[in-house]
């Protein structure tokens, strides 16, 4: 589309036109001159998933659709799958990255470690995009100010083909809590990019037949919340074992959710029938 507008552009100036077309107009202001680097989680709904990845998208999802219920959702901001691309683009890494990925065994996986070790290396030898840095910065002043103060982020890993109905990618990617600062989103920023060829993660993307370099990182920025006064945990909407879709299954613990998702801790489990939930009456059905 860009080149069209510029041969467009060429053929004005060519011409007797002494200003734009209304249609060429429209075009000139509706053309983004350069990819969008981050996204307000207002702005986030799983139409942008190809940018803001599955976890971000879905996390849009639920600020823009519960916010109104009741249901608070931190906020935040996505850094964008094109801050990544552009972050390989700028540091020319897509050649070295292909060529090490192409001499991986990917019938005995014997050379996994080391290839995956190169390709970290050549991600944690990149520097962030100047323009990818300034609209991190950007973002981050005004989630603040909506915060009031500086605030504890949690800066999470969002690839563009995770959460997906035939491949999770759950666990593949890192994220960083308590992040605080800048500087420190910018470096957790660059170590979600590295984690996207671990170990567990290139195996994972050939047993599900995704191209390396095919799937992108987007990160989500997401104000802390405080593990000191509650707790954290997952829910299902359906009971995962059975299938079952008249329940709802929680589990929880104190502290920190990461807790629970890393199974570091046992959380207490809780199984809720929904119609009578709906109905306002008791309707937890089991408590482990």
């Amino acid at each position: 589309l860009l080149g069209s507008v510029t041969t467009l552009c060429n053929i004005w100036k060519s011409g007797p036109f002494k200003t734009p077309p209304p249609n060429l107009v429209g075009i000139l202001v509706q053309t983004p001159m350069h990819p969008i680097f981050t996204l307000p989680f207002p702005e986030l709904t799983l139409s942008r998933l190809a940018e803001a990845g599955g976890k971000n998208a879905s996390l849009g999802e639920m600020f823009n659709e519960l916010g109104p219920l009741g249901i608070r959702i931190p906020d935040g901001f996505a850094v964008t799958a094109s801050s990544f691309r552009h972050f390989t683009d700028y540091n020319k890494l897509q050649e070295p990255l292909q060529q090490a990925l192409s001499q991986l065994d990917n019938s005995t996986l014997f050379n996994l470690p080391a290839i995956a070790r190169r390709c970290r290396d050549l991600i944690a030898g990149g520097e962030m995009p100047p323009t990818v840095k300034e609209s991190i910065a950007t973002a981050y002043a005004a989630f603040i100010r909506g915060c009031g103060s500086e605030v504890s982020v949690a800066v999470r890993s969002s690839a563009t083909a995770e959460d997906l109905p035939t491949a999770s990618f759950a666990g593949q990617h890192e994220s960083f809590l308590n992040v605080k600062g800048l500087d420190a989103i910018l470096i957790a920023c660059k170590k979600c990019y590295i984690s996207l060829f671990n170990d567990r993660a290139i195996k994972y993307r050939i047993d599900n037949g995704f191209e390396h370099l095919q799937v992108a990182l987007s990160c989500g920025i997401q104000k802390m919340v405080r593990s000191d006064l509650g707790c954290a945990g997952v829910a299902f909407t359906i009971d995962p074992e059975t299938g079952f879709q008249q329940a709802l299954y929680i589990t929880g613990a104190w502290g920190l959710g990461e807790n629970v998702v890393q199974g570091a801790v046992s959380p207490d489990e809780f199984l809720v029938f929904k119609p009578t939930l709906k109905k306002g009456d008791d309707a937890l059905l089991k408590r482990k």
